[in-house]
């Protein structure tokens, strides 16, 4: 039971709602760059909340991606052997079907790959694609910083650490950016359908520029989570109207910004539903996360082709320095690289309704988080 008289840290009355409607749209030229979408298509982002953009980068783009997953997939397999963690090492399976026979073998091997933090050349050529930075100048301007967080999903199936509930990207960040517009592109490594989890988002619920009351954790992960009928009574939405299924194609992307809530399905394939999740905002609304880690400069206005600085950026592990904020229990199992569990200041957002071994990792005499 929420207790309805306290005010937690993440809520926040102000609304934002110019910041992310039909209002915040740039200019559009007349004459497109390559790989700019249309009009239409940018309006559709800043009056629904996304988009789906069927068709974008080339295959060998994304096969650079699964290739360099495929590596980090055979480190981590190789570590788990060298720790006595796993006996067989599943060199004979696929991209697609490996990690799950290590996460058979040994529990929260999919955790330790979604939380090693380690950005390949093939993920930075991604993010920093002149196409795909195009599209980003369409929805923000010319000047451009990648965001401290981005992620790579390791959706294996039926998996309750992969599932991720309802909520506004917004609910794990700064409260600064509840007035920042970011961007995010959700870049599926192949066809992503309901059954192997695709997202879904609530068309619309962007507009109040409002982050509705979330509560933390969800299940056994260290996902907050936004209830449906917070979500309507707050949010002004109809979710038996408002829900939108985004299956993307290999190939495509779904873009949709930090206010509107979404989740992804249950993976109920037998294939892994592997994506990226990449974001971006203005370098003048530099909101990072909670200070421990500042965005990566990509593009100005001045310096359209800009020499990016991806040591400074790399030099800074975020999963680190957000495990050093939240005060940890320090203990022996906390510094093992095969440790599985998860904690951020997000969890300090918001009222804790359920607690999990991820939450239990907290130091209790330090769950006060102060406003950013």
């Amino acid at each position: 039971m929420s207790d309805s008289s306290k005010r937690w840290p993440g809520e926040r009355e102000e609304t934002f709602p110019d910041v992310f409607n039909i209002k915040a749209m740039p200019p559009q030229a007349a004459d497109k760059k390559p790989g700019q979408l249309p009009e239409e298509t940018i309006r559709q982002f800043f009056e629904k909340g996304y988009v789906v953009v069927e068709s974008f980068f080339s295959k060998e783009d994304l096969q650079a991606c699964r290739d360099a997953i495929d590596i980090l997939v055979d480190d981590l397999a190789n570590m788990l052997h060298r720790g006595g963690k796993i006996k067989n090492l599943h060199k004979d399976q696929d991209l697609f079907h490996r990690l799950t026979l290590l996460e058979q073998d040994f529990p929260g091997a999919n955790i330790l790959l979604h939380k090693l933090g380690r950005l390949p050349q093939a993920f930075r050529n991604l993010w920093s694609h002149p196409e795909l930075l195009n599209v980003v100048e369409q929805l923000i301007g010319p000047d451009i910083m990648g965001h401290p967080v981005w992620n790579l999903r390791t959706k294996t199936p039926q998996n309750e650490a992969t599932t991720v509930p309802w909520h506004q990207d917004s609910a794990y960040l700064d409260n600064a950016s509840y007035e920042v517009l970011q961007v995010t592109a959700w870049i599926p490594l192949l066809h992503a359908t309901r059954d192997n989890g695709c997202m879904e988002v609530v068309s619309g619920g962007h507009l109040k520029g409002k982050v509705a009351t979330h509560t933390c954790c969800w299940g056994d992960t260290w996902y907050v989570m936004l209830g449906e009928q917070e979500m309507a009574r707050t949010l002004d939405v109809d979710l038996d109207k408002d829900v939108v299924l985004c299956e993307v194609p290999y190939g495509g992307m779904l873009l949709i910004n930090n206010m509107i809530p979404h989740r992804s399905l249950p993976n109920v394939s037998d294939e892994i539903r592997w994506s990226l999740d990449l974001r971006w905002q203005r370098p003048d609304k530099d909101v990072g996360f909670y200070g421990m880690k500042r965005g990566v400069l990509m593009r100005t206005r001045n310096s359209p082709h800009l020499a990016i600085d991806w040591d400074s950026f790399d030099s800074v592990d975020r999963a680190v320095q957000a495990k050093k904020t939240m005060g940890s229990l320090q203990t022996e199992e906390d510094q093992d690289q095969f440790e599985t569990t998860i904690q951020g200041p997000w969890m300090k957002k918001w009222e804790m309704v359920h607690t999990n071994r991820h939450t239990d990792k907290l130091d209790e005499g330090k769950l006060t988080w102060h406003k950013s």
